[in-house]
C-alpha cells in the first residue's frame, strides 16, 4: 500500500486477496491506527506467488527492506555470531578456533548461534584455556619463530613452533568437537583422569595445567546451565505485551546447552492478537537466520502451518512449532515469557523516566514541543589529521544507533583543526541532503533539537549555517564544560544568548551528559578507525594498476614509497616487473600537476 507520495505504508500477504481488501472497507471495525493507514492509502501493488509459503517469505523480505510504518517491525535484524572450528587454509592439520559472523565461506564446523558477541567472546576465551587451540591467522602462524603471548599465558599449545605434535593437537581438536556438540561430561572425565595420572607421577606442574583446564570447563558449564529436558537443538520464544509495546525473549538451545538469550522489542502492535504478532516476528526473524527443527513458543503463530512449510522448504528439513502444555518444556517457555515480561517492565519504567526528563528539557530550553528526534554532533582529529565528524540520534525510547552517521571531512577549504569549518561541512552535508529528500519537512528524519559540543560561538555558527540553507525551525543548544572543564559544571547556551547551569545532582544534567559523551565516543571511535587504517596504507595503494606484487617490487627497489614518488621515469623503468607503460603511469600519477 502506497501513500500519495509513493511511500510504502504497509506490506501484507493474503490467501484470498478480494476478502483481505474488502476488510479494509469496513472502517468502523478497524482500529484507529489501521483507519489512519487506509485514509493515507492511494494505490496498491499486487505480487502473485506460486504458493502461500513463498508469499510469506516475500512478505518478510519486503518488510525488512522497506520498513513500512504500519507493519510490525523487527528492528534488530543482524545475523547471530557463531564459533568456527576452521579446517581449511594453509595448515588444515592445525585447525583454528575463531568467532564468525555472516556468510559461511570457510570450510569447517560452525557452532551456534550465540545470542551476542559478548557471549561468544566469553566462551572463546574459556575454550582457549580449556583446549589450547590456536586462534591466529595462517599468515601469523606461518611467520612465527617463537611462541606468542597466548602460549605464555597457557591459552595456546603453540603448534606454530612445534611445541605440540600433530597427533596431540588432533586429540585437542576431537575434545573440542565433543564439547561443542554436548559431550562435556566425556571431556571432563578425560581431564580428571589425566590430572590424577599426572599427580600420581609426581608431575605436579602438568597436573596444575589440567586443573586449570577443568576450571575453565566448569566455568563454561555454569554459564550454559539450563534444564533443556530432551531438547537437543531448539529456539524458545516467549512474548508479552503491555501499553502498546511487545517484547519477545528468545533462548538458544544447541546440543542441550544454553547458548544465550536475546530480547526484541516490537512497535506498531496496537491491539493485534499476540498470535499475529508472533507470526510477523518469526517470518522476519528467520529470514536471515537458520531455524532449528524444534521451535517452542507460548503463543503459536497464527498461520503456523504456512510458516512451517516456508521454513522447511527453505532449510531442507522439517521445522515444527510447539506450544508445550506441561513438564520441563512448559517451564522453559514460561521462563522465556517471564524474562520478556520483566524486560518490558524495565523498558516502560525507563521510558517513563525519559519522558519526564524530556518534559524538563522543554521547560529549560523553551522548546515548542517534546523532542522526538535529538541530534548531537561532535568532531574529532589530532593536530588536524584524520578529521571526522559524528552525529548520534536519540529519542524518547533511547539511542537510535541505526541512525548514527559519520562524516569524513573532505573539503580542501577546511583548515586542519578548524572546528568551526569542520562543523560547517558536516551540517551543510547533513541538511542539504535532508532538504533535497524532504523539502516539506514532513518526515521523521528532521530533528527537533540539535545539541552541539561548544559554547556561544559554536551555537551562533550553527545558527548561521542553518540560516544559509533557509532552516529556522530547529532548536539549537550548546554544551560547554564550564569552569576548569569539570564534569557536572556544564553550561548550556541558547540561540538568544541565554545561558543555564543545572545542579550537579540533576537527572536532566546526567541525561544531557550521556548524550554529549555518546557523541564524543562515536566521533573518537570513527577517528581512531580512520587513523588505524591510514597507518597501514601507502601512497602506492592509490596508483591504478599497482597490485601487491608490483608494489612489493617497487618498495624492494627504492626502499620507501616517498622514494618511489620522487623517482624519475628512467629509474622506474629499471624496476623488475615494471614495464615502460606502467612506469609512465606511475610517474604521471605522482607528477600530474607538472604534466
Amino acid at each position: 500500500m502506497y501513500d500519495s507520495k509513493g511511500n510504502i505504508l504497509y506490506v501484507g500477504k493474503a490467501r484470498a486477496l478480494r476478502n483481505r481488501v474488502a476488510n479494509y472497507t469496513q472502517i468502523s471495525g478497524l482500529s484507529r491506527r489501521i483507519q489512519r493507514m487506509v485514509s493515507q492509502t492511494r494505490s496498491m501493488t499486487i505480487v502473485t506467488t506460486a504458493t502461500e509459503s513463498e508469499a510469506l517469505l516475500l512478505e518478510a523480505q519486503l518488510i525488512k527492506r522497506y520498513r513500512p510504518p504500519y507493519n510490525i517491525l523487527l528492528r534488530d535484524d543482524k545475523s547471530f555470531p557463531y564459533i568456527l572450528l576452521k579446517e581449511d587454509g594453509t595448515f588444515p592439520q592445525f585447525p583454528s578456533l575463531q568467532r564468525h559472523r555472516g556468510v559461511r565461506r570457510a570450510k569447517g564446523k560452525y557452532y551456534g548461534p550465540f545470542a551476542s558477541v559478548d557471549s561468544v567472546t566469553l566462551t572463546l576465551n574459556s575454550l582457549q584455556k580449556l583446549f589450547l587451540l590456536r586462534s591466529c591467522s595462517d599468515s601469523f602462524f606461518r611467520n612465527r619463530k617463537r611462541p606468542c603471548l597466548l602460549y605464555q599465558i597457557k591459552r595456546c599449545s603453540a603448534p606454530c613452533v612445534g611445541r605440540i605434535s600433530e597427533d596431540d593437537y588432533r586429540d585437542l581438536v576431537v575434545d573440542t568437537r565433543d564439547f561443542l556438540v554436548g559431550k562435556s561430561t566425556h571431556v571432563q572425565k578425560k581431564l580428571v583422569t589425566a590430572m590424577e595420572q599426572a599427580s600420581n607421577d609426581l608431575n605436579y606442574e602438568l597436573a596444575a595445567v589440567y586443573r586449570d583446564r577443568l576450571k575453565a570447563l566448569v566455568f563454561i558449564q555454569s554459564h550454559q546451565s539450563i534444564s533443556s529436558g530432551n531438547l537437543k537443538n531448539a529456539d524458545i520464544f516467549g512474548i508479552e505485551s503491555q501499553a502498546g509495546l511487545a517484547c519477545i525473549q528468545v533462548f538458544f538451545i544447541r546440543n542441550r546447552q544454553n547458548w544465550g538469550h536475546h530480547a526484541y522489542y516490537l512497535n506498531h502492535i496496537d491491539e493485534q492478537p499476540l498470535e499475529d504478532v508472533m507470526q510477523s516476528f518469526l517470518g522476519q526473524f528467520y529470514e536471515n537466520k537458520i531455524a532449528p527443527k524444534d521451535i517452542l513458543t507460548n503463543y503459536l503463530p497464527s498461520d503456523k502451518d504456512v510458516l512451517e512449510d516456508a521454513l522447511s522448504s527453505q532449510r531442507g528439513y522439517r521445522v515444527k512449532f510447539y506450544q508445550p502444555q506441561r513438564g520441563d518444556l512448559r517451564k522453559l517457555v514460561d521462563q522465556a515469557a517471564r524474562n520478556a515480561k520483566e524486560a518490558i517492565d524495565r523498558r516502560l519504567a525507563e521510558a517513563s523516566t525519559q519522558k519526564q526528563l524530556l518534559k524538563e528539557m522543554v521547560k529549560l530550553f523553551h522548546l515548542d514541543k517534546m523532542p522526538d528526534r535529538i541530534e548531537v554532533y561532535d568532531n574529532s582529529h589530532i593536530m588536524g589529521t584524520n578529521m571526522v565528524g559524528g552525529m548520534i540520534v536519540a529519542g524518547p525510547e533511547g539511542f537510535r544507533r541505526n541512525s548514527y552517521r559519520k562524516f569524513n571531512i573532505k573539503s580542501p577549504s577546511v583548515n586542519p583543526g578548524d572546528d568551526f569549518e569542520m562543523m560547517r561541512e558536516v551540517l551543510m552535508r547533513r541538511f542539504s541532503r535532508l532538504e533535497r529528500s524532504d523539502p516539506d519537512h514532513s518526515s521523521s528524519e528532521w530533528p527537533d533539537l540539535l545539541l552541539i559540543d561548544g559554547g556561544k560561538g559554536q551555537v551562533h555558527a550553527v545558527k548561521d549555517i542553518l540560516a544559509e540553507q533557509g532552516i529556522s525551525d530547529v532548536a539549537i543548544v550548546g554544551i560547554s564544560k564550564g569552569p576548569d572543564r569539570n564534569a557536572g559544571r556544564e553550561h548550556f547556551h541558547l540561540v538568544d544568548g541565554s545561558e543555564y547551569a543545572l545542579p550537579p545532582n540533576s537527572g536532566l544534567l546526567f541525561y544531557l551528559q550521556r548524550l554529549r559523551d555518546e557523541a564524543h565516543r562515536f566521533a573518537i571511535g570513527t577517528h581512531r578507525a580512520k587513523r588505524a587504517k591510514n597507518l597501514t596504507s601507502s601512497p602506492l595503494d592509490d596508483v591504478p594498476g599497482i597490485g601487491p606484487s608490483r608494489k612489493k617490487a617497487l618498495l624492494l627497489h627504492f626502499g620507501t614509497a616517498r622514494d618511489v614518488k620522487n623517482a624519475s621515469l628512467s629509474e622506474l623503468e629499471k624496476v623488475n616487473g615494471i614495464s615502460s607503460a606502467i612506469a609512465r603511469q606511475i610517474y604521471d600519477f605522482f607528477h600530474h600537476s607538472l604534466a
